[in-house]
């Protein structure tokens, strides 16, 4: 059997990666200074179907308002206005 003899490929075009631009802020736009445990309906939109919060490069919030956002839920959740999971 000869030996296998390497053939020159074409070089590929490194193609950059498009990042999507970032979602604004939801409480930024309302210019919210707070965001309520109380807001039962706005807090749903940030938790998942299986009931766990969504992480800020989906939901779009900025840092500040994640963490306002994730204190909020939590507080929701001890109070039972959100479950912990959902069946």
């Amino acid at each position: 059997m000869p030996p296998k003899t390497k053939t020159k490929t074409k070089t590929k075009r490194v193609v950059k990666d498009r990042r999507q631009k970032r979602k604004p802020c939801n409480f930024c736009i309302e210019r919210a200074i707070d965001v309520n445990y109380k807001d039962v309906v706005r807090l749903r939109k940030f938790v998942s179907e299986r009931g766990k919060i969504l992480p800020r490069r989906i939901s779009g919030s900025c840092a500040k308002h994640q963490r306002m956002l994730t204190v909020a839920v939590k507080r929701a959740r001890i109070i039972a206005f959100l479950p912990f999971v959902t069946e």
